[in-house]
Formats: structure tokens, sequence, C-alpha cells
């Protein structure tokens, strides 16, 4: 039986962005933040690298502004860029109230080490140790979990968006959501005053991914559903070093390992970045990508190979105990031998679109972190602006909630999650199969390098999906697989169709049909009345 929860603020999500939005709220504010699986099973506890921020007095905001430009392949947008490097130290001063333990430095004038990773013409990351996501998600949860008016809720999957337009109603403001609590069975209505998407990614619409199983779209399918534009998603950035092992599943390979002098070399011990940029090892992460993909279709080999050994095994062990750790546990002393790496998918660089506050297209919605397109990242992301992007925009987006407030309470009638004329499903076999072929052909036809025939193909197939789905969903009750395979598949065309509509090759868009780059950047904007499918 259907449950209606009152909020004054519903934040889906709980990564870096949901916590750190609603721990600066929860003071006022009733809050809750609801998580698809356990608090931290989300992509930001999975970082490694930390937090980009001008801390040191040898650099400049200018630099990381440059920095940031360049990588993004000059598509980003130069107020967003500023005002995220502006805010940055703010953010990690803010962090370091929370009690972060960044790895410290009693030699650097800061007090912290930063370290520098690719595309970055300075050492401005800060972080805490390689396991900087983890540290972050851990402080903000006991902040959060001390907080009074915070309720954090685990197995809590967002079906749809409740929007006065879904309902017939005048305007089209956001008035929740409608949850299946994956506990009890049950989907229950949340209804609050500001609603925030911080659903994280895409990823897992590839068939190889650094990210965990929950980075399935959801927000940017629900938003998109709700009528929301979307911008972008045809940057899909792959980290240029996972593990390539069988039994290392999702495992990154932190970037500031070649910011601390590891190459990238073959099976033989040659080195190859020379062949393709004069930054080496430290170019942005799609020149380093290609080049991966480039020498592993080359030669027929598996993998290419890290080797960070020449800087022995206190340095490796001291700077990257978790991916040292990691690696022993599988039979490989990265202090003496090179690690197997290949590329993977990493980080969705568009999403739904918003503004300077993380405001969305619908009143009262707001869109925080991956799930966001706020034009700080352009056609590539700079290594470590994700983490900051998280707080800053987390920050103002509860900034404008606060300053915006207004005391009314909620006047209309949620109609209750109808699902009396679906039967339980005895083929979710439909939905395996379909999961594995959507994330195939993904990762086949709409990956590091794409043509306009592997796209066509792509989106063929990707219609065929999206019917059996919906089909499927609306004669099935539904399952949090179910949810999350309508929403990746949903994902899968609209990035499909941005690619075909980007007739260049930008950043992470790499088309053979297209090998040049336009002399003006725009960005692709697709908006969902212009488009039949859902």
């Amino acid at each position: 039986m259907q449950q209606d929860f009152q909020y004054d603020v519903l934040i889906i999500g709980s990564g870096a962005a949901g916590l750190s939005l609603g721990l600066q709220l929860a003071a006022t504010r009733k809050v809750a933040i609801l998580s698809k699986e356990e608090l931290n099973a989300g992509a930001s506890a999975k970082a490694q690298g930390g937090i980009a921020a001008v801390l040191d007095q040898q650099d400049r905001l200018d630099n990381h502004i440059k920095d940031t430009l360049i990588a993004g392949a000059n598509l980003g947008n130069p107020e967003a860029i500023q005002f995220t490097v502006e805010q940055a130290k703010a953010s990690v001063d803010w962090l370091i109230e929370q009690q972060v333990p960044f790895t410290q430095d009693e030699h650097d004038a800061t007090g912290y080490h930063l370290t520098q990773e690719g595309g970055h013409s300075h050492r401005r990351i800060i972080h805490a140790a390689d396991r900087t996501g983890l540290a972050v998600s851990n402080t903000l949860l006991e902040r959060a979990q001390e907080a009074k008016n915070l309720d954090l809720l685990c197995h809590q999957v967002a079906i749809d968006l409740i929007t006065t337009t879904k309902l017939g109603l005048e305007g089209d403001r956001c008035l929740g959501a409608y949850v299946l609590d994956q506990n009890t069975g049950h989907v229950n209505a949340y209804t609050a005053q500001a609603v925030i998407l911080a659903t994280g990614g895409a990823s897992k619409v590839y068939l190889y991914t650094s990210n965990p199983d929950g980075s399935s779209g959801d927000g940017i399918a629900m938003a998109w559903r709700a009528g929301c534009r979307v911008a972008n998603m045809e940057f899909n950035q792959f980290h240029p070093t996972c593990l390539y092992h069988p039994q290392a599943k999702s495992f990154l390979i932190s970037e500031a390992i070649r910011g601390e002098g590891g190459k990238l070399v073959l099976a033989n011990g040659e080195p190859f970045m020379q062949r393709f940029d004069e930054r080496l090892e430290l170019a942005p992460r799609d020149i380093v990508a290609r080049a991966i993909d480039h020498e592993m279709k080359r030669l027929g080999d598996d993998c290419v190979y890290l080797d960070i050994s020449h800087r022995g095994r206190t340095f490796v062990q001291s700077h990257f105990p978790t991916i040292y750790q990691r690696c022993m546990d599988l039979g490989i002393d990265i202090s003496k031998d090179p690690i197997p790496v290949v590329p993977a998918a990493h980080y969705t660089c568009g999403g739904i679109m918003t503004n300077q506050n993380g405001m969305t297209d619908i009143e009262g919605l707001y869109a925080v972190g991956e799930t966001a397109f706020t034009g700080l990242h352009g056609a590539n992301r700079l290594a470590s602006n994700s983490l900051l992007e998280c707080f800053v925009y987390g920050h103002a987006a509860a900034r404008h909630i606060e300053s915006h407030w207004q005391d009314t309470q909620l006047t209309v009638v949620i109609p209750p999650w109808d699902d009396s004329q679906v039967k339980d499903s005895d083929e979710d076999v439909i939905i395996s199969h379909n999961w594995d072929e959507l994330r195939r052909f993904m990762w086949d036809y709409v990956g590091i390098v794409r043509t306009d025939k592997r796209l066509t193909r792509a989106l063929h197939r990707v219609e065929m999906l999206l019917s059996e789905i919906n089909e499927f969903y609306s004669n099935y009750r539904i399952s949090g697989d179910l949810i999350e395979l309508r929403n990746l598949a949903l994902v899968a065309s609209i990035i499909i169709h941005s690619a075909q509509q980007r007739k260049e090759s930008r950043g992470l868009h790499y088309t053979l049909d297209y090998p040049n780059t336009l002399p003006v950047a725009r960005n692709t904007i697709l908006t969902p009345s212009n488009f039949d499918w859902q």
C-alpha cells in the first residue's frame, strides 16, 4: 500500500553532490536523501584522485581556468568555468571544516600534499592518499547522520518525477517523485518544495566501465521524461587506465600515478605516448584513451601497461596504498612490475541543462553533480574537476533554495501509483538479455572511435530495445533492475542522437567520418518535445 512522505527538500542520490547540498540545508529545512543502494555505493566513494583547486601561491586562478578550457576542447562555458574555479578554495575549506582527512605535507606552504594530473599545468590536486572519494563520502555521511533534520533512506529507487504538467495542472513545477521501496516492494510518493537530482552519470551504458552498477543515468532519464532539455550527451569520457584483470571489476588506476611519473608502455616495455602528444602521459584523458585504443587495435593486444616501478616500493606504498594493495591481492607487485590497463567508460560530461544555481527547465527541480550539464567540462572533463563541481554547485543550489524559500503547504492531491493492471514477471531473463545487448552494442558502435554507419546501427538496435522494454514496463510489476534498464536504454538513445548531430571530432567525440574540428564550438542540445520516444 502506498505511503505519502512530505519533506521540504527531496534529494535523489547520496553521493558528494547530494550530501553536500543536504548538509547545507538541514539546519533550517526537513531534508530526505534517497539512495537506491547503500549510502556510499555510488561513484563518489570510488573516486581516487582528488579535488582540483588553486591553493598554492605559485598557481593562479587563470591557470586553472585555461587548463579547463583547453581540456574541454574550447567547448566549456567560460562563465561556468570561472565561477567554479573561483569557488574552489571555499569548497575545499568547507570540506576541511567537515574534517575530511586530506593528506598533509609539512613541507608545503599549504600544509597539504598537492599532486598533478593530466591536463593540469600545476600541482593543485588536494587528496586523501589514493582514496579521496571514500574519505569525503565517509566524512559527509558522518556529518549527515549527526544532522537532526536529515533523513538518510537506503534502497529507495526513484521511478519518475511528479510534476504539475503530468497531473494536468497549470504551470510546470516539480512536486516530488514516485519511489520504489526495495525493502517492501511498495511504490511510495515523496513530495517536496525543492527536488534535487544528484543521481550521477550513465557510464553503465557501456560494457566496460570504472563506475559502480548504479550509474544508469536515472536522473537524466527522469528529467527527460518530465520535459527537461539535455546537452552534450555525446561526450562520454573513457578513463585511460582501468585495471585489466578478470577478477578486477571496475577498479580504477588513478591518474595520479601518471602525475607522479608513471609511464605507459607496450607489452615489450616500449613507451608510445610520444607518438601522440608532446605532453606524453599528462595529456588530457581523451587523447590518452585514444592512444591506448589505437595501440591495442594496431597490435591486437588486450591491454597496455602503466609502469611506476622506478619510483620504488616506499614511494608507491605511501602514495598509492589502496592501488598497491588491490594489485598485490591479484598477484601484481606494482613496485616491481607494470600494471595491465585498458580504457573504460568513466564520466558523463553532458547531462540535464542547469544554470549557475543548479536550476533545470522545471520550477522546483534542480540537478547537481555528474547528472547535470553546467558547461564546466565542455567536450572533455579535466581530471579532478568532477568532485569540485559537486561541491561548488551543491552549495550554489542550496543557497538558491534557501534564498527563494516560500513557506507554503502542498495542496495538490498526489494520485496513488497504479499497478492494478500489471502482473509479476516470469521472464526476468529478458531484462538481463536486453541489458547485455544494450551495453555491448554501445561499446562496439558508440565508443571511443565512432562512424556514421556504427551510429546508425546502434540507433536501429536501441529503438527495438526501447519498444521491448516499454512493453515489458507496461505489463509487469516493476523492479529495481527494470527501472535501471528502462532509464539506461533511454539515455543510450539520447547519446546516439547527440552523437549523430555532431559533424566534427571534438574532445571525447571522435568520428572517422568527420576527423576535423569545426572553427565554431557549439553545444548539442536536445529537447524532449522534439522526439516521440520516452
